[in-house]
Formats: C-alpha cells, structure tokens, sequence
C-alpha cells in the first residue's frame, strides 16, 4: 500500500457512513464529520495552564518574564536597554502608559512603511489574541494591541505581553472558536528554521531573532 493508499483510507474512515455528508439532516443542518478527539489532555487549575505555558515557551528559546501592571512599565524599559533600543514599533492599540515617556523613538504602526523601514526599527512592542499552553503558542489577529502581522516579522526583536490566566488556553481545539478566521492569524511555535542547506539547521529563518514574552497579571489587590 502506497503512502497514497493509506492516507485516501484515513480519510475515508473519518466520514460518516453516508455517502453524501453535505446532504441536509433531518432538522435541516448539513452532516457534521465526527470528532471524538479529545479537546484538552489534561485538568488544569489557571496556575497549572500558565506554568505549562512557559514551561513551553522556554523550551523554544523565548525568554519569559512575569509583571503585574505596575512592574510592566519597568521590565519594558530594562528590556529595550538591554537590546539597546534605539526605536520601538508600537501597535496603534497599545496602552500608552505601557512604555515610559522618554525612551526609545516610538514607531507607528502605517501600512505604507517599507519592509526596509520595518527592518531598520530595533524592537517592537505587541500583545496577543491569547495562548496555549499544551504547544507553548502565541497567536496574533491583528488587532488593536498587535498590529500589522509584518510588524512581528521584519523586527529582530519582539516583545509580546500575554495577559494571565485570561488570554490562556490549554488546547488548539480550545483556542479556534475563540478566534475570527477570518482575520490574520499568525501561530508563533517557537522559532523559524530551516535544514535544507547541507541539513544544518538554521534559525532565525524569518521572524525575530528574539522574543522576549511578558506574562502579564493583575496588580495585587484588582481584578
């Protein structure tokens, strides 16, 4: 049996017995596919699924830092000096009171910047859509917080803020019906690489060569 043959079974084996799965059911929605797949592989507390999450997250060379909204001012600020910052893009949506006022020059989010301007910005500033903790993956949208998806990309360095426990699931499945599918979706799984070159792999293949990932919780004593 070909490689061929065996996937055509799997698929074959996955749809329902009826022949014409689109066809209408009797309550007038289409056949569903089954999927008995489990949706999560473990009970986790919010603690538990924040913990694996950077558990993950170290182990594909992010570097993780804990803040509440206080400290987060502070941590940005020694982390751009650490890189040596000397400009910083910033998502339209970020909170402003998030970077300190005398700083690194702030770079806006335009959609006429060139990848050549993206490239020479030193560092960039975003949130996230949310995270899971089973893949240690960080998904952006787009959004208010994040930007352009390019903006993630072109930098060396990304500083991405997850807000815990709230923005973090534990699971894929748990994750794509909290997301708009139609929105840009990037999945950060730790970084690009590539073998095909003597089969030595190289990182950095596209995206930063650094991502520095902020969990962010609230201050003591607030929701």
């Amino acid at each position: 049996m070909s490689s061929k043959d065996r996937i055509l079974g799997r698929i074959r084996r996955a749809l329902p017995d009826d022949p014409s799965p689109d066809d209408p059911s009797p309550d007038g929605s289409s056949a569903e596919i089954p999927r008995d797949y489990l949706h999560v592989h473990a009970v986790r507390t919010p603690a538990e699924r924040v913990e694996l999450l950077a558990a993950h997250l170290t182990e594909y060379r992010a570097v993780v830092h804990r803040a509440d909204g206080a400290e987060l001012p502070v941590l940005l600020t020694r982390l751009l000096s650490e890189r040596g910052a000397r400009s910083v893009l910033v998502p339209p949506g970020l909170p402003p009171q998030w970077l300190p006022a005398e700083g690194p020059t702030r770079v806006p989010d335009r959609a006429t910047s060139t990848p050549y301007e993206l490239d020479r910005v030193d560092s960039v500033v975003t949130g996230c859509a949310l995270a899971v903790a089973e893949t240690g993956t960080i998904v952006l949208d787009a959004g208010p917080y994040q930007g352009r998806r390019r903006i993630t990309l072109i930098p060396d360095h990304h500083i991405c803020v997850i807000r815990v426990p709230d923005q973090v699931v534990d699971s894929v499945p748990q994750a794509l019906p909290l997301l708009d599918p139609t929105r840009p979706l990037t999945w950060i799984s730790g970084p690009s690489a590539t073998s095909d070159i003597e089969l030595d792999r190289v990182e950095g293949v596209h995206g930063p060569r650094r991502l520095d990932v902020i969990l962010l919780a609230a201050a003591p004593g607030t929701q």
